[in-house]
């Protein structure tokens, strides 16, 4: 099983109320990457704060992303970098192409669609008012990733009631578990 878990927040971070917060407080050696700006991402900046994040971790770590992270997870596998992640955990992609989404980021578009060099997993709702679950589908098809629907869940973050969440949990140690094989 891998040792390091890197918790990639969205636009806006995760709040309290979050999933990612709240696994965050039951596994203390996971670390959320920090970004300096929160509320107008730069792909070219928060690709090189990943990077560096990456970078200080002792093995290869698994990402657990959620919404815009998920993104900013192909754009960094997409940069060239020659730091390596034994997995990643996506979940609720942002379209960020799609006119439902906030107008407030840079560089992230168009969506990154070639492989991912690493084991993924995408997890998605059916209505997500970020993504269709025709996208969703597409991306982890085009990511090489697996996919899980889980119904009618929202953006999957603490505002729909995916605070706990021990069935995303659940998902993650299943990946953690494959990855460790």
């Amino acid at each position: 099983m891998a040792d390091e878990v890197l918790v990639l927040a969205g636009l806006w971070n995760s709040g309290p109320a979050h999933w990612q917060s709240q696994w965050e407080q039951q596994h203390r050696d996971w670390v959320r990457v920090a970004h300096r700006d929160w509320e107008t991402p730069d792909r070219a900046e928060w690709v090189a704060e990943l990077d560096a994040a990456i970078g200080c971790c002792g093995q290869p770590p698994v990402l657990v992303a959620h919404s815009l992270a998920c993104s900013l997870v192909t754009q960094w596998a997409a940069s060239g970098s020659a730091r390596k992640v034994a997995g990643a955990f996506l979940v609720a992609p942002s379209d960020t192409e799609a006119p439902s989404y906030p107008d407030c980021t840079t560089g992230f578009q168009p969506m990154q669609l070639a492989p991912l060099p690493f084991p993924a997993v995408v997890v998605a709702s059916s209505n997500d008012p970020y993504v269709t679950p025709q996208r969703a589908r597409q991306f982890a098809q085009a990511w090489g990733a697996g996919y899980v629907e889980i119904g009618d869940a929202g953006h999957i973050n603490g505002d729909a009631g995916y605070g706990p969440w021990p069935e995303g949990e659940q998902l993650l140690q299943d990946l953690l578990a494959r990855l460790a094989r």
